[in-house]
């Protein structure tokens, strides 16, 4: 097929032009004229790469920790009338049985849209813990921990609290098979932070949010995990750009301290996603509600992921923190293509890529998601 007349998004620029997928691969860019194709005319619209989202927990009353190929299926469906063409399935804080449970369950799927898994937990500070159930948080144990690297074939990342005891072994072990450590729901101090990141740790979760910031100890004031991550140009920050989980003000001062380069767009989107105000759902063994278009505990006490899709950040990026279009773009493909090492084939429109792409309306609304020159979603 050839996407004609289209606004095509680069990581560091939009410009006019056609669009020729063959295979499921890009094949060529250009001013295209080839007889015997389907046409696809944008008329004018915006052709991006797709989104990449490594941190998604579900979406319509459907969780990953469900461990069923019905629930990752619905999982994919909606994020993808969010623009989303790949994803990491991400767990919450529970037992190894039932993590192992899930990683064995997504090593069964045929979606190509499942990169793999995000391990959120279980080795988090009781500290910050969120909506995470707290009777599952645990210090990273030898033992344990290697039951669940055993299935490192299918783990693209875990988020870990780098201060916890073991944590810097375990470190040590992600990096040996691949895996991307990154520094979430932690009280870690500055020293810990740095410990961390000479042992190899580059992203952390959901910056802001359960994440240690400055403060006294003694008469001194001393940085947290988030004054690194925003003073050390080689972490990548998550953020979940939903306009509730991090005000605009935070939102912008990260875009200006991080750069284009330095933010990695997630929803960290739960089973809330997609339901109405008011309506109730389950974090693992936690009661959450929808309020106030975000996910919140039944009690009102903390936020529990987002109700997001990935275009509602990307428009957010644009319209509240000022980023220019192909900026906030790359932060939803290229950046998180590049933090799992997948740039080379995902995130940027390319002759070879493969032919993940979303077409936007000039308002920034999805008109059509593909996803390996396949259509997933179409308005």
């Amino acid at each position: 097929m050839i996407f004609k007349n289209a606004k095509i998004i680069f990581p560091d620029r939009i410009e006019q032009g056609d669009v020729l997928v063959d295979g499921g691969r890009i094949a060529n860019i250009g001013k295209i004229d080839t007889p015997g194709q389907e046409v696809i005319d944008l008329a004018g619209n915006y052709l991006a790469p797709g989104f990449i989202d490594l941190h998604i927990h579900g979406a319509m009353s459907r969780d990953t920790m469900e461990g069923t190929l019905e629930a990752f299926e619905a999982i994919c469906n909606y994020h993808a009338a969010g623009g989303t063409t790949s994803l990491l399935l991400t767990t919450t804080t529970a037992s190894t049985e039932e993590i192992i449970r899930v990683l064995n369950a997504v090593k069964q799927t045929k979606d190509a849209r499942i990169l793999g898994v995000h391990v959120e937990g279980p080795y988090i500070s009781r500290e910050k813990p969120g909506a995470q159930t707290p009777r599952y948080i645990r210090n990273p144990d030898p033992a344990e921990t290697e039951r669940i690297l055993a299935h490192a074939d299918v783990i693209k990342r875990m988020t870990l609290a780098p201060e916890l005891p073991g944590a810097l072994e375990l470190i040590d072990a992600l990096q040996a098979r691949g895996i991307c450590a990154s520094g979430g729901h932690s009280d870690a101090w500055d020293e810990d932070a740095r410990a961390a990141f000479a042992r190899g740790m580059r992203q952390v979760t959901h910056t802001f949010n359960c994440m240690s910031s400055a403060r006294r100890r003694g008469m001194y004031r001393v940085a947290g995990l988030l004054e690194f991550a925003m003073s050390e140009p080689g972490v990548l920050c998550e953020l979940i750009a939903d306009d509730r989980h991090v005000s605009a003000t935070l939102m912008r001062m990260l875009y200006r301290a991080k750069g284009a380069d330095g933010i990695c767009l997630v929803t960290d989107a739960t089973a809330g996603a997609g339901l109405p105000e008011g309506e109730k759902f389950r974090l693992a063994e936690v009661d959450c509600v929808v309020r106030d278009a975000v996910g919140v505990t039944a009690d009102g006490k903390a936020l529990a992921g987002s109700t997001a899709n990935m275009i509602r950040l990307v428009r957010n990026m644009v319209n509240i923190v000022g980023a220019p279009l192909h900026e906030a773009v790359r932060m939803a493909t290229l950046n998180p293509a590049r933090a799992i090492g997948i740039e080379a084939r995902n995130g940027v429109i390319a002759e070879g890529a493969d032919a993940d792409l979303v077409a936007l309306s000039t308002g920034l609304d999805v008109v059509q998601t593909y996803a390996g020159g396949r259509p997933v979603f179409s308005r």
